[in-house]
């Protein structure tokens, strides 16, 4: 069969703005006039031709009376992200959003927009400014990735005080008046400690590990369901994670070289999301735009390569997507694969905790700091269900890397690796005549591949992330060979 070319379908969104398009800083503009020395300029990418326009980012207002400022909200920026305010000057934002994802303007002094679409404004009255005042935007993961703002008193009327240099050049995610405060953490909100010798209470179920048989048909039909889930990752600790279809990881994909993926991806969570799949060759500006809750659009690929390939959410900052739930696998099989009595996943990710019941925190993600690490969702699932396999049967496990951060050394206690297949590859195979075997399958964030093997006698064989702090910190599990 010859797959036809696939064609990313509109639906009921409009294209996401191209992510970390950067302005240059320009210098301080104008002198005093009668009113506002200069009104921030609206951010413009020109999506024909692939190119932006530079921008001003800074403002310096004129002294005395009241002066409005346009603020625009795009491509995860404030512009502008710095203004200089002479004291006793009254300061009111007009604020845009251009962009195609939802924003919003939260000041520290307490004052901020409601959840702006595209080419929606509205105004804050921030008042006389006696004190740095932070802005930022509030949904999760925008002021991380830098969408901030600071409005600055100035002793003069011409050019920035030394503390709007300060707040200007803070980290992405920090606000300037806290100190180094990370914007990731809400004040009184600890999140959960993780006690890694807990037993899940009666009634959990552990993420059934088996890779079902592709459905043999050359098309596969999907259709993924973005929500917010409640869901335990450890015992008694719980966190709202952004599910594919209800669980992290999502639903595993399976099929053979040359099929095609017609995905159906439905955005019924509380913000923007999208998706991209690793494991096809598709055009992202449609395909994998930012859609709005209630909105749906979709995907096709084909699947030109055999491996063991990611999917992830497409929404910047990704980092926080993906370490929020937003991942899963797609395995194509390589042509002639041998069937095996028993063939699992393993998608390995990582938790950043935040509070109880809420998201990930991004000060942790930032800082590259999990408080666990772990296959398929749980902190040693398979520890407390072990997955059974008879002895002397081949086993295949698939393992795929989600990160967002750390590498994987996958690795199984009392045996060896026969046949290593790594990024669409082999790697080791019985049948080489210099056949060797392997301990380790290691694999960057983002890659994939298999292991097969056999158990020689009844026992309890542990697999393991052999970067020994991880696996000692949730990437851990039991093979019970009987």
């Amino acid at each position: 069969m010859t797959a036809p070319d696939p064609r990313a379908a509109d639906g009921d969104g409009p294209p996401a703005a191209r992510p970390g398009v950067r302005g240059d800083r320009a210098g301080l503009l104008g002198g005093l006039g009668l009113g506002l020395v200069m009104l921030a300029i609206a951010l413009v990418v020109a999506l024909t031709g692939g190119t932006s326009r530079a921008v001003p980012t800074h403002a310096v207002l004129a002294a005395g009376g009241t002066q409005t400022v346009e603020v625009t909200l795009a491509d995860m920026r404030v512009v502008p992200s710095l203004i200089d305010v002479p004291a006793g000057t009254r300061v009111v934002l007009h604020v845009t959003n251009t962009d195609a994802m939802h924003h919003d303007l939260v000041l520290a002094s307490g004052q901020r927009t409601p959840l702006l679409g595209t080419g929606e404004s509205a105004t804050i009255d921030v008042g006389t400014v006696g004190a740095t005042i932070a802005g930022w935007c509030s949904v999760p993961g925008h002021r991380a990735a830098g969408m901030t703002m600071s409005i600055v008193p100035v002793s003069g009327a011409s050019g920035a005080s030394g503390a709007a240099s300060d707040a200007s050049s803070a980290m992405p995610g920090m606000d300037p008046t806290s100190g180094g405060t990370s914007a990731g953490v809400a004040t009184g909100q600890a999140s959960p400690v993780i006690d890694f010798h807990a037993v899940p209470a009666a009634g959990w179920h552990a993420y059934d590990p088996t890779l079902r048989p592709a459905p043999g048909a050359t098309e596969h039909r999907v259709t993924m369901t973005v929500r917010d889930t409640l869901v335990e990752v450890a015992p008694g600790v719980r966190q709202t994670l952004w599910t594919f279809n209800g669980t992290a990881p999502g639903p595993t994909l399976h099929g053979a070289v040359g099929d095609l993926f017609t995905i159906t991806l439905v955005n019924d969570a509380s913000m923007g999301h999208g998706i991209d799949f690793h494991a096809g060759s598709v055009s992202p500006d449609q395909a994998m735009r930012t859609i709005a809750p209630g909105q749906s659009l979709t995907y096709q690929f084909v699947a030109d390569h055999s491996g063991a390939w990611l999917y992830h959410c497409s929404t910047m900052p990704m980092s926080l997507h993906i370490a929020n739930g937003m991942f899963g696998a797609v395995i194509i099989d390589p042509p002639d694969l041998a069937p095996v009595a028993d063939e699992l996943v393993l998608v390995r990710s990582e938790l950043y905790l935040g509070p109880q019941d809420g998201i990930a925190d991004e000060a942790k993600i930032d800082a590259e700091k999990p408080d666990a690490v772990v296959f398929n969702g749980y902190v040693n699932q398979y520890d407390h269900a072990p997955i059974r396999v008879k002895v002397g049967d081949r086993v295949r496990i698939w393992v795929v890397d989600a990160g967002p951060q750390r590498s994987a050394a996958f690795h199984v206690v009392g045996t060896q690796f026969d046949t290593v297949f790594k990024e669409g590859a082999y790697l080791l195979k019985p049948d080489n005549p210099e056949h060797g075997a392997s301990q380790v399958l290691d694999l960057a964030p983002g890659q994939g591949g298999f292991v097969e093997f056999t158990l020689p006698a009844a026992g309890h064989y542990a697999f393991t992330d052999h970067a020994m702090v991880d696996g000692e910190r949730g990437a851990h599990g039991i093979l019970e060979a009987y």
